[in-house]
């Protein structure tokens, strides 16, 4: 039998294939309505912040931002509808497929979704003038880092859930606060003091810093280590999670 983990990808690759045309055009539009309205649009406003021009400032952000929004939003309805209406992973549970092998699967294809929308990010930042050497080269592992830092917890949460309107909750009071508390638009100096230490505990927030320590060239040993020390520590504890979700899930 070939590797389950391998089969399960090849399961949601193989449903993309069928799909990519409806998202092909977002991957491309949505950065350069991003990169237009606020990189250029709100940047004609602020010009420069720590010394560095609005556009390559903020594009490192946005980058990230894309990359957590994306490992959430995959998590969502693809875990629930496997769960709810397609019933995809208990016609795995009747196979070898163990799930451990339906979690990394599934992981492996977001990461793969993730790295397709950055990849486009990156491609029109470039046509922007706004990548730098330092960012194209961190931001897949950075971003991939941070998707798979959301996506564990995502995934774990939509497998426990049977109504889809708890989604809503999750984007109002998770995913919209960590986009707009992590640094992505403004620095997290602006925000009040006691918010500060806070916004730390989104792993976006790491993500963004790490991206912008490479993209000028300020990455210190030590601080891209605890921060990618903190973003393995949301994965780990989202696998954790995710593995006893589908457990329970699955024997109910």
């Amino acid at each position: 039998m070939a590797n389950p983990t391998i089969t399960v990808l090849e399961r949601h690759v193989l449903l993309y294939q069928r799909l990519w045309r409806a998202s092909a055009f977002s991957l491309f539009i949505l950065p350069i309505l991003f990169l237009s309205s606020i990189g250029l649009g709100v940047g004609g406003y602020i010009h420069e912040i720590d010394g560095h021009d609005y556009l390559q400032w903020i594009a490192p952000g946005l980058i990230a931002s894309t990359a957590f929004q994306t490992g959430a939003n995959e998590s969502t309805y693809g875990v629930l509808s496997e769960f709810e209406w397609v019933g995809g992973i208990k016609a795995m549970r009747s196979t070898p497929v163990r799930i451990q092998d339906m979690i990394r699967g599934w992981l492996i294809y977001v990461l793969i979704a993730t790295e397709l929308a950055v990849g486009a990010f990156l491609i029109v930042t470039f046509l922007a003038g706004a990548l730098s050497p330092g960012l194209a080269i961190s931001a897949p592992f950075v971003c991939g880092a941070v998707s798979l830092a959301i996506a564990t917890p995502t995934t774990a949460f939509s497998a426990a859930i049977n109504d889809q309107d708890w989604f809503l909750v999750l984007a109002r009071f998770v995913i919209l606060p960590a986009t707009l508390f992590s640094g992505v638009l403004f620095p997290i100096s602006q925000l009040p003091a006691f918010i500060q230490p806070i916004s730390y505990l989104s792993p976006l927030t790491h993500a963004v810093d790490l991206m912008r320590d490479f993209a000028f060239g300020t990455a210190a040993p030590m601080t891209v280590t605890l921060h990618f020390a903190y973003l393995l520590a949301w994965i780990v504890a989202g696998w954790f999670l995710a593995n006893l979700a589908y457990r329970r899930r699955l024997t109910d």
